[in-house]
């Protein structure tokens, strides 16, 4: 490792902390915010100097993108400012620091007590790799070796956002977001094309190398959003039938492949070896598009009705 490297480690451990901390502290919401996303940009980076690849894409457009964007809108919905709570007293904050230094010292216990990572099982997961169709060991895991926990997130995803959605009550609800004018919809117009460029080049590499349907769908789903706040395509509603469309052909493509072995005389999820890679990708295809529904159809929901949404809402007019 170089200096260099070894310099940026330690320049991001230490202000990875700081900027929770300032976000946390933070008293003025938009400040919050901005301190946030600068976390999640941070957060990728750190994925990405341990070797994580596919963690830091998730982060970069999830963790940062998806959800600043989710609280930057939220931001525009809530009402004045608070007054600060008073400080707590100096007893609770040193019973709080000494709970702290626990908690640290048992995580680091926990740490430290863990096997050689040598001993895990890539081994294992690389020894497999030719049956499960795929050359990345990554996506082996979620979409093979593992893929009953995937099949599980994603209708968890599924369950949010329909509760999210549960909340908007109504049509004119949904078409609070005002739009963000002039420079906005020209940026995404010339973006989009890219956006799609990228996020198909994910879900292909994805069997390959660092990528796949969550990458791809948390690109496309940014983009979606993106569309939403420059005012080129309204928030959809969930009656659609092509939205609803978007939201079940993961799950029902990933439940139709889980279940097609047991016809065969095999077990739930236990893809042909012959057939794994073309399984995979369709499965991935279409969880690819599912998660782009989902993240984009929390978008329209997150701001409360009343009078903040309608001040909004005259704003965006003028």
């Amino acid at each position: 490792m170089s200096g260099v490297d070894r310099a940026m480690d330690v320049v991001l451990a230490m202000i990875l902390p700081f900027l929770a901390w300032r976000a946390l502290r933070a008293i003025d919401l938009a400040k919050t915010v901005v301190l946030f996303i600068a976390f999640g940009l941070l957060s990728a980076m750190a994925w990405a100097r341990l070797g994580a690849p596919d963690i830091a894409l998730v982060e970069a457009a999830v963790g940062s993108g998806i959800t600043g964007a989710l609280v930057m809108s939220a931001l525009g919905w809530v009402g004045p400012a608070r007054p600060p709570p008073r400080p707590p007293s100096w007893r609770l904050r040193a019973l709080l620091a000494l709970l702290l230094c626990g908690l640290v010292l048992l995580v680091g216990a926990v740490v430290f007590s863990l096997p050689d990572p040598s001993r895990g099982l890539s081994d294992d997961v690389l020894a497999h790799l030719g049956p499960s169709g795929v050359s990345h060991p990554v996506t082996a895991v979620l979409l093979n070796f593992r893929s009953h926990d995937t099949f599980l997130e994603i209708v968890v995803l599924l369950v949010a956002v329909l509760g999210a959605q549960s909340q908007v009550r109504s049509a004119e609800e949904r078409d609070r977001i005002a739009p963000m004018r002039p420079l906005l919809p020209v940026l995404v117009r010339q973006l989009f094309p890219g956006i799609l460029l990228v996020a198909g080049y994910l879900l292909w590499k994805g069997a390959h190398a660092p990528g796949g349907a969550f990458q791809a769908g948390a690109i496309l789903g940014g983009g979606a959003i993106l569309l939403m706040l420059a005012g080129t395509v309204p928030p959809p509603p969930l009656s659609s039938p092509v939205v609803r469309m978007a939201l079940l052909v993961g799950p029902t493509a990933f439940l139709a492949v889980a279940t097609a072995p047991l016809f065969a005389g095999r077990r739930l999820l236990e893809y042909p070896p012959e057939h794994a890679g073309l399984l995979i990708l369709c499965v991935e295809s279409a969880l690819a598009i599912s998660i782009a529904a989902i993240l984009a159809m929390f978008f329209p929901a997150v701001a409360p009705a009343g009078r903040s949404g309608e001040r909004a809402r005259e704003e965006g007019r003028s």
